[in-house]
């Protein structure tokens, strides 16, 4: 399986590449700091260092990393950010700015590539949260970003027929993100931050390797089940 993943350096995204790779997939990676993973799997990971928020060097750096790629069996577009849990009156907008190009306009600028590349891929997940539909309090800018990105997986599943496409939640996933989110954000002000707390060291909220093997698995049913562009929960799975 030829494989491209954004992200993944830490987080859900090294979960997935180290599933893929322990699966004899050939992995394409792209992320800020670089996967440590490389050394291990030399021969079947390439790695790219990219900053996603920099949209005009994307396309020269998917040219260089994936110079060697003819097709793609799936692309995995996990890359990005949280911002701060806040009143979204209390948010600037450039900050907002800098969520939507790393968890919306990244992806368009990759899927584009693609397309202008002409490289045929298979099945395209993209990560998105439970967060683009339930826009709990003090969630903005994630929230906001990831409804603009399950509404992009639509537009583009129209324009890209031998393409699956999904937007896909992975529900709760124990992350870096949860460190800030579990420690650092008072639940008395979000509420909807307790949840996590209380789900942390327990199996709703398995580790980003149990998550990466999870969504692994579902990939045939992602693709087989659903309609390309659809939005998926894998709680409502």
């Amino acid at each position: 399986m030829n494989v491209f993943i954004t992200g993944n350096s830490s987080g859900l995204g090294y979960g997935l590449t180290e599933a893929l790779l322990e699966r004899d997939a050939i992995v394409w990676g792209m992320s800020r700091t670089g996967c440590d993973l490389k050394p291990k799997y030399d021969d079947v990971l390439r790695d790219r260092l990219q900053d996603l928020g920099s949209l005009n060097s994307i396309d020269e750096g998917l040219d260089s990393l994936l110079s060697d790629c003819l097709r793609l069996d799936l692309v995995i577009l996990n890359a990005g950010i949280l911002g701060r849990i806040q009143e979204i009156s209390n948010t600037d907008v450039h900050d907002l700015e800098h969520i939507m190009r790393v968890n919306v306009w990244a992806n368009k600028v990759i899927l584009d590539w693609f397309i202008e590349r002409q490289i045929p891929v298979d099945q395209v997940v993209a990560i998105s949260s439970g967060a683009a539909v339930n826009m709990n309090y003090g969630w903005g800018g994630y929230s906001l970003s990831k409804a603009a990105l399950n509404n992009l997986v639509t537009l583009y599943a129209q324009e890209m027929p031998d393409t699956h496409l999904t937007a896909f939640a992975p529900g709760l996933v124990d992350t870096g993100m949860q460190e800030y989110l579990c420690g650092d954000v008072d639940s008395e002000e979000f509420p909807s931050v307790q949840k996590l707390k209380d789900a942390r060291g327990s199996d709703d909220m398995p580790s980003a390797r149990e998550a990466g093997d999870q969504i692994i698995d579902l990939l045939d049913t992602l693709k087989n089940d659903y309609e390309s562009g659809a939005f998926v929960d894998i709680r409502s799975m």
